[in-house]
């Protein structure tokens, strides 16, 4: 068995429980292969939670969810220093927060203040935290998956760019079609028949959403392993990217921040700000993966068209004129990948 076949598998069977969201799904798994962060915005009811949860079942891991809520503090996400009494010796000691897993869902992220918000910085950049002056690692495979509703502003603290900027992609959920929302009803009466009549478990098979990493393919109930994505992760990084493909991306890049390069168009009226570094490691990353997803192990200009909104379009920020014509990132984008040749 090759080093995707498990990885497809895990593709396949996100795939069998949220109907209509195939590329929403080849985006969370480029994100988890590019060792990358992932910002999901939809309207409610658009399955967001679900698909993150149904990637956490079927996958060896620890799972946890933080609902992001205007009380939440710091130390509700990252942990504190707690004190064991006399009796544990009268020392303080570290109690990990729920960042300490693999899968993080930061559901609704910008319903909590910044403070809050900021305490995922560290550990989003660079995969550590910080209490009390000690830093404490976090795991190997360590993947913030985060939701927002783009309508709801009452109540809401917009997250600011330089934490946007940590995620590798931003990913927009939108409507099923027509047909996918009748195979929605047949999935979901399927899934309450089926909860109906199941007896309850044994204690011994009640656990935690996540396990112990493996060494095999397959661990415990079936699910994918840490270490397949681990391995998958190494071989993307070794997909190759040709010069032309190189060039292509760091001229992508250059047109958000040289808008004014290209007379012919409205990029300068409309851009303000353009994209960081981070947003070429992310079309670089994206690419890689994407590519590998596909079974080839070098990229081509279309694996960077095919990421460029979602690795750009929350690293973006938009003029006056812009919002006020009503101009999206996304028709930016647009308007860059007509205007920058390949090769």
């Amino acid at each position: 068995m090759s080093t995707r076949d498990p990885i497809i598998e895990l593709k396949k069977r996100i795939a069998a429980a949220i109907v209509g969201q195939d590329e929403v799904i080849d985006q969370i798994l480029i994100a988890l292969l590019a060792n990358g962060h992932l910002l999901m915005e939809g309207l409610p009811g658009l399955a967001k939670t679900r698909t993150i949860k149904t990637l956490a079942r079927n996958l060896e891991s620890e799972f946890r969810r933080i609902q992001f809520t205007p009380d939440l503090l710091p130390s509700d996400i990252t942990g504190t220093e707690i004190y064991t009494g006399e009796e544990g010796g009268g020392r303080f000691e570290f109690q990990p927060g729920p960042v300490f897993g693999n899968l993080i869902l930061a559901d609704e992220i910008n319903r909590a203040p910044a403070k809050a918000q900021s305490a995922l910085l560290e550990a989003m950049e660079e995969r550590q935290v910080t209490v009390a002056g000690k830093t404490h690692a976090l795991p190997e495979l360590f993947l913030v998956l985060a939701t927002q509703n783009p309508i709801e502003q009452e109540g809401t603290y917009p997250l600011p760019e330089a934490q946007m900027d940590r995620f590798l992609l931003h990913v927009f959920v939108g409507y099923s079609s027509d047909e996918d929302e009748r195979k929605i009803l047949k999935l979901v009466r399927g899934e309450e028949a089926s909860q109906s009549s199941r007896l309850p478990p044994l204690p011994s098979q009640v656990a935690t959403e996540g396990g112990p990493s493996g060494r095999t393919e397959k661990g415990t109930d079936g699910k994918i392993t840490q270490q397949a994505v681990l391995d998958a992760r190494k071989e993307v990084l070794a997909v190759q990217v040709a010069e032309a493909v190189e060039k292509y991306i760091v001229s992508l890049i250059a047109a958000t921040r040289r808008p004014g390069d290209f007379k012919g168009s409205k990029l300068a009226q409309w851009i303000q700000v353009g994209a960081s570094p981070r947003g070429t490691l992310a079309l670089d990353r994206g690419a890689r993966a994407r590519a590998w997803l596909d079974g080839r192990d070098t990229t081509t200009p279309d694996d960077v068209k095919a990421v460029l909104h979602a690795c750009l379009r929350h690293r973006l920020i938009l003029t006056y004129e812009a919002e006020a014509a009503g101009v999206s990132k996304d028709a930016v984008l647009d308007e860059i990948l007509k205007q920058v040749a390949v090769g």
